[in-house]
């Protein structure tokens, strides 16, 4: 079943939410995914706690990473206003870059942000994370892919039988369509993002929480101010979020 317009315009909040209630069941006695690990690891002890620890926390920060590019990459094509706009587009079919390899590269990367963080999650927050995140975000999907096969009719539908939805195509499975990236507003788009993996990145070598709490609250604050800009000086374009 698809998203509610309210999901849709509420996306952000809802993502928000699910963070949050993932991270909250440690007040229920939930053990953090990596102290499981390393209690399992006591029966080699060849194997150092701590590089085993900055390790998975590593492996995180490298799915941030891949978030972070994969998202810069569509913003890229698509717009940051767009992206971010509470409004769904439906008014053009975007089919360049990352869109030549998969239909919704930004919502892959948000799937990918939650697995991103499952090591510093409990192991059932872990669990709620990763199916919550994912049974939301395709609840999206399908809301944009009816909004799209409305307007755009059978473009669209032959899109969708040539493009997968989420599991890229290392081959582009359509030509460019002639689009032109715009780089600078991209990164500027998914500044928090890129936020996240260096706070994961610096954690996973310090692992020190305060690191951790610091990056990520710079994150959001840089997220906000860059927003503020972009929804002040770019007028909404045409296009379709991802």
């Amino acid at each position: 079943m698809e998203a509610s317009s309210f999901e849709f315009r509420n996306r952000s909040w809802i993502i928000t939410a699910i963070f949050l209630a993932a991270f909250s069941l440690y007040a229920l006695g939930d053990r953090n995914v990596v102290l499981v690990l390393l209690g399992w690891l006591h029966r080699w002890p060849q194997i150092g706690q701590v590089a085993a620890a900055r390790a998975v926390f590593g492996l995180g920060a490298w799915l941030a990473l891949l978030c972070a590019a994969l998202r810069t990459w569509a913003t890229a094509y698509l717009g940051a206003r767009v992206v971010h706009d509470r409004q769904l587009h439906s008014a053009g079919l975007v089919a360049d870059g990352p869109y030549r390899h998969l239909r919704n590269p930004l919502y892959l990367g948000t799937i990918l942000l939650a697995f991103a963080f499952v090591p510093l999650a409990g192991c059932v927050g872990a669990v709620f994370l990763v199916v919550g995140m994912t049974a939301f975000v395709h609840r999206l999907i399908l809301r944009e892919e009816l909004a799209l096969l409305e307007s755009q009719g059978e473009s669209f539908r032959r899109y969708c039988l040539t493009v997968p939805r989420l599991l890229p195509s290392l081959a582009p499975r359509v030509a460019p369509a002639g689009g032109q990236p715009r780089w600078v507003q991209a990164v500027l788009g998914e500044t928090m993002m890129w936020g996240f993996f260096l706070a994961l990145a610096l954690f996973a070598l310090t692992l020190n929480p305060r690191v951790y709490g610091t990056g990520i609250g710079l994150a959001l604050l840089s997220s906000l101010a860059v927003k503020s800009r972009l929804w002040r000086r770019e007028r909404p374009a045409a296009g379709l979020a991802g």
